[in-house]
């Protein structure tokens, strides 16, 4: 497997290695062993697999604060998204800064996004399907968001010409400043 940090700590893109012939490949994306052997360890409990029927669905920003923050190890079966980790670490040097990364099905990579992060993506094509292991089970008394074009944080989403394909919460999230005091992952 190969790592690449992406310039905020504990932000990962992960490429296992495929092994293939004329039949197809195989592929181990996660190995306990091998992530703990390059010093990734977390305890996955779930695994969530969301579809989007249509390029430019944005899901986002989301997290979950403690008890229940999610390290989370993303994937895409099927198509390929822009995806987004927010650092919210208050305590953080680059707290409020964000990284990107392609993931998609062709490329086979993933990425890791630990605790203290907001998460999100925006679909590249129609028909993409997302794989995510968590750390944590969902709670809906812990789950939060943060709005996907909050200025603070300016993302450069590529978003199609008619904005993106959002769900009424991730529509109405609030902006990072009006929820900053009441989450703490320090």
């Amino acid at each position: 497997m190969e790592l690449r940090p992406l310039g905020i700590d504990g932000i990962i893109e992960i490429i296992p290695k495929k092994f293939g012939d004329a039949r197809g490949y195989f592929a181990e994306t996660y190995a306990l062993g091998s992530f703990q052997a390059a010093g990734i360890v977390q305890n996955w409990v779930q695994d969530n697999q969301s579809f989007s029927a249509e390029k430019g669905v944005l899901r986002g920003l989301h997290f979950q604060v403690p008890p229940f923050s999610q390290d989370k190890l993303i994937r895409v079966l099927k198509g390929s998204i822009f995806d987004v980790a927010v650092d919210i670490r208050k305590a953080s040097p680059t707290f409020g800064r964000w990284v990107s990364c392609v993931i998609s099905a062709a490329a086979f990579n993933q990425i890791l996004v630990p605790k203290g992060f907001a998460h999100g993506f925006v679909t590249l094509e129609a028909d993409t399907e997302v794989l995510y292991k968590v750390s944590a089970p969902y709670s809906a008394a812990c789950d939060r968001s943060i709005y996907y074009a909050d200025p603070a944080i300016d993302i450069s989403w590529p978003l199609p010409k008619l904005g993106p394909i959002l769900s009424d919460k991730d529509r109405k999230a609030p902006k990072l400043a009006d929820i900053i005091a009441d989450i703490s992952f320090d």
